[in-house]
């Protein structure tokens, strides 16, 4: 990294060199600024000003998590799998035969070197059961006088997903590396807030919106403390991160009240009211929209840090107001294809749920006002606008902060006869009109 004193003397090489360089045309774009002389003393300021909104924002988390974490036992893990009696066997199909008239298909599997026969719905056998499949299937004993005792209950997958989270990590690691091992870290830590906090607060808690509000900005601290480190530059991207969390719990709150949306649709909500009683629908369905966002918005409040960041080490003399500027023209970029992201990927979770709305004949703007179809568009707007703003919002804390932060943080420091002259022309938009 690079220190104050490299800084420094290569403000004081620009400076000189502006004085001696011919006067261009477009010499007025530096009136906003040349090198900024920031002293060691407006550093420790910054920081300890960051520290007093970051430090008491992580403490009131470590405490909201104490006072919301779930005490005693929990509706989670509490209801059999199944009935007494019945048991779940793994078993590998061993032959799929012909369709009769009725749709019924003999299937067979092979359970502790024993081929026996086993009911799979039509459906399943349609789309893509074969030979060699592993599944999971109920031992039914009740069933006995119909000689079907075998009942299919879902493939086994262990195996592929595996590979596919093997691959995963691999990709990972070898093209980001260390940051890239610390991310997965954070993902594994963020999870396990889930698993062991949010989920389990959720059935006994009568605060769900705050349970994911807590739960959201510990993920936060996680991901990005962990995978970036503790910085101003990072300390950035939480701010940026947070000022958008707060937007779009703000707009969703407004959303769902006004648009009406119960949460109380779905099957799997409906399933939900027998085993918790009294769970507030709306809440959840509320606190879901807030963490739709939350891997968005962190993906681009780091962009634009990192943007700002190496604007800056680029080209040091750049005032602020050029790294917001040059900032924003990346984060229109990102705007733009953040529009289309979200919408396609809540289209296509739902794809099946469209496909079956829209086999019943009424106008298209009815169709969309369809309560499960109207609760993805608004989760997917909400979570939108909270994006887009968040994105101008942490390009101007950037762009005030990248200059004060030694050398720009932007990782080793350079080699000596690597660094860039200050007047050598780049694409970075110097000497463009501010």
């Amino acid at each position: 990294m690079l220190d104050e004193r490299t800084d420094g003397t290569r403000a004081e090489r620009s400076a000189s060199a502006d004085r001696r360089a011919p006067v261009h045309s477009h010499a007025h774009s530096h009136s906003h600024g040349g090198p900024l002389d920031i002293g060691p003393a407006e550093r420790r300021r910054v920081r300890a000003l960051l520290a007093a909104i970051v430090v008491p924002l992580a403490a009131l988390t470590l405490v909201a998590l104490i006072v919301l974490w779930p005490k005693g036992e929990t509706p989670v893990g509490s209801r059999p799998l199944s009935d007494r009696g019945v048991e779940y066997v793994k078993g590998k199909i061993t032959s799929v035969g012909q369709t009769d008239k009725n749709g019924q298909t003999p299937v067979k599997m092979r359970v502790s070197g024993v081929e026996v026969p086993v009911h799979v719905p039509a459906e399943i056998v349609a789309n893509g059961l074969e030979p060699g499949d592993e599944i999971l299937a109920m031992f039914y004993p009740k069933a006995l006088e119909s000689g079907v005792v075998y009942i299919f209950q879902d493939f086994v997958r262990t195996g592929p997903m595996l590979a596919l989270l093997l691959l995963y990590v691999v990709a990972v690691v070898l093209v980001a590396r260390i940051k890239g091992l610390m991310a997965l870290i954070g993902l594994g830590v963020s999870l396990g807030v889930v698993g062991a906090f949010m989920i389990p607060a959720l059935t006994v808690s009568s605060h769900p919106v705050m349970v994911v509000l807590v739960a959201s900005a510990a993920m936060m601290f996680a991901s990005i403390y962990l995978a970036h480190g503790v910085s101003i530059r990072t300390t950035t991207a939480v701010l940026g991160t947070f000022s958008g969390l707060l937007i779009t719990t703000g707009l969703a709150w407004w959303a769902v009240e006004t648009s009406n949306l119960t949460g109380a649709l779905s099957e799997e909500a409906r399933n939900l009211r027998t085993p918790i009683p009294g769970i507030d629908l709306q809440a959840l369905l509320l606190g879901g929209i807030i963490l739709a966002g939350l891997g968005a918005l962190n993906d681009v409040t780091i962009t634009q840090v990192s943007t700002v960041w190496e604007l800056h080490a680029a080209n040091p003399r750049l005032a602020r107001r050029r790294l917001f500027l040059q900032g924003m023209a990346v984060g229109r970029d990102h705007i733009a294809s953040t529009v289309y992201t979200l919408a396609f990927a809540y289209v296509g979770t739902a794809i099946t749920l469209l496909l079956s709305a829209s086999i019943i004949q009424r106008p298209t703007l009815e169709l969309l006002q369809l309560g499960e179809i109207a609760e993805e568009i608004v989760r997917t707007l909400v979570a939108s606008v909270g994006l887009v703003l968040a994105i101008p919002l942490t390009t101007a804390v950037a762009a005030m902060l990248a200059p004060v932060a030694p050398g720009g943080q932007t990782g080793a420091r350079e080699p000596a006869g690597e660094r860039e002259s200050p007047r050598r022309p780049d694409a970075l938009g110097r000497g463009a009109p501010a």
